[in-house]
């Protein structure tokens, strides 16, 4: 498999919980409440979860009676008022401080008040352009955000590394033509697939723009 720093790119795209921050904890804490509420299996539910829209995940559910705007809506909120155990990914910071604003955007599937909300709690800088769950017809793992995202920073998804985390959003940043780099530290539904570069996290990594574009370089140890 080719090194990270093989090649050039002219933007970076970032998905955002577990790529850039950790909010896993909250977010189960928020879904069991949720799937105990309407006699749910927790265990079943949680690992589904991860990496797409809330109002799809309940759309797939199906459960009688129930309203998926109004539900994510709700949902949303408790997200919102629970972030008191949210941190950024190891090296976030520092990475995305080193590269130019106009060469990277986050592409959530979270709303925009709650992505800003855990951008706060984990004190990462605000992003320079945030494509989230209301910005597109289809969520992941459709490419619709990351194609937005990168037209809306004036270049082709084939010329941006997509980080991600979750298969959904691996399958997205593929299907809009992208390269995908997995950020692994919060990996608790699964390891990424074999095919798929990885790094830990940003703690052993620069990045540096050239003629060609944005480069990452791994800092010797």
């Amino acid at each position: 498999m080719s090194p990270i720093s093989d090649r050039a790119y002219a933007a970076f795209l970032f998905d955002l919980d577990g790529t850039l921050l950790t909010s896993i904890a909250s977010a189960e804490r928020c879904w069991a409440r949720w799937a105990g509420e309407h006699g749910l299996d927790v265990a079943a539910l949680l690992p589904t979860i991860h990496g797409k829209r809330a109002i799809d995940t309940i759309r797939e559910l199906a459960l009688p009676g129930v309203d998926p705007v109004a539900e994510a809506a709700a949902l949303t909120q408790r997200e919102i008022e629970d972030v008191a155990d949210i941190d950024p990914i190891a090296g976030a910071a520092a990475f995305l401080g080193a590269i130019p604003a106009d060469r990277w955007a986050v592409v959530t599937s979270a709303p925009r008040a709650l992505a800003a909300a855990r951008m706060k709690a984990a004190g990462l800088p605000t992003p320079p352009m945030m494509i989230c769950s209301e910005e597109v017809e289809n969520g992941k793992p459709a490419p619709d955000g990351y194609i937005l995202g990168a037209r809306q920073l004036g270049f082709d998804p084939a010329d941006c590394l997509v980080f991600e985390d979750a298969a959904a959003g691996i399958a997205a940043g593929h299907a809009a033509g992208a390269d995908v780099l997995v950020i692994t530290q919060t990996h608790a539904t699964g390891a990424p697939q074999p095919a798929e570069r990885s790094l830990v996290n940003y703690g052993d990594v620069g990045v540096r723009l050239d003629d060609a574009g944005l480069v990452i370089e791994m800092r010797a140890k």
